[in-house]
């Protein structure tokens, strides 16, 4: 019953949020003493946050209030669906019902479809009926979307409040999906717009990849980001992730011999 009750309350975006935000810098700074340093940061929605953290745009303490004010935001905002779509971004805005918004463009030919449940479920059936793969994403929040919109301004009021710094170690922005500049990331406005806007993972993997790195390392639980990365058209030489999407008592990454 306690394990019942804990999932369920770590579904609520207000804790699962600062939780994998916890995780995910905990294993970057675990990683670090081992000696594993990285030359770039890439996020992919709320992971640019850890990344940002990482590069030194914000303290952990910002860091965790920024997340769990997002979580608390959601919460708030109407429920929504969100869909994976196997078609590049320009295909799926051509056939997508007026209303939705592409919250991700994750590979060449993968995309996010997000907005309202009942439009999501008409695009749903479309795809299927012109025999296009689609996968349900299992969240009750149309991340990226429209339903957004009535929360920017708590968000952005918010964003106000935070010390932002430019970034010492490179990183990537979601939503240019190039290098972030320090006047951006200083920028209350650039997270506002980086709360509502596409994420442009495809676009960031490519930049990552122009600038000479071939090694990614994803952290966090499980491998969607390693599999994404393999899938772009430019490639890695080595994609590895560190923990699995459940982690066994007892199991964890071990260092480097």
């Amino acid at each position: 019953a306690d394990a019942e009750a804990s999932t369920k309350l770590l579904q609520q975006p207000s804790f699962s949020l600062p939780t994998l935000f916890t995780v995910e810098y905990a294993l970057a700074r675990l990683f670090e003493s081992f000696g594993i340093k990285a030359s770039a940061y890439i996020g992919h929605s709320m992971g640019e946050y850890v990344a940002a953290c990482l590069a030194g745009v914000f303290s952990v303490r910002d860091g965790l209030r920024l997340v769990h004010l997002r979580g608390q935001l959601f919460e708030k905002t109407q429920k929504g669906k969100m869909i994976g779509v196997s078609l590049s971004e320009e295909a799926t805005r051509a056939i997508m019902p007026l209303g939705l918004s592409i919250a991700a463009v994750n590979a060449p030919e993968l995309c996010v479809a997000s907005g309202p449940s009942n439009l999501i479920k008409v695009f749903g059936a479309e795809l299927s009926q012109r025999d296009i793969d689609w996968t349900p994403i299992h969240i009750d929040v149309a991340a990226h979307s429209s339903l957004l919109d009535p929360i920017l301004e708590d968000f952005r009021r918010f964003c106000k409040t935070i010390d932002f710094k430019a970034p010492q170690t490179p990183i990537v922005s979601n939503f240019t999906g190039r290098w972030l500049h320090a006047s951006e990331a200083t920028d209350p406005e650039y997270w506002v717009k980086h709360l509502r806007g596409t994420v442009r993972f495809s676009a960031c993997v490519e930049t990552v990849l122009e600038s000479g790195s071939k090694v990614f390392l994803e952290i966090g639980p499980g491998r969607t980001l390693t599999t994404l990365t393999a899938a772009q058209k430019t490639k890695a030489r080595h994609c590895v992730n560190s923990v699995p999407g459940r982690l066994r008592r007892g199991k964890f990454p071990r260092p480097p011999r």
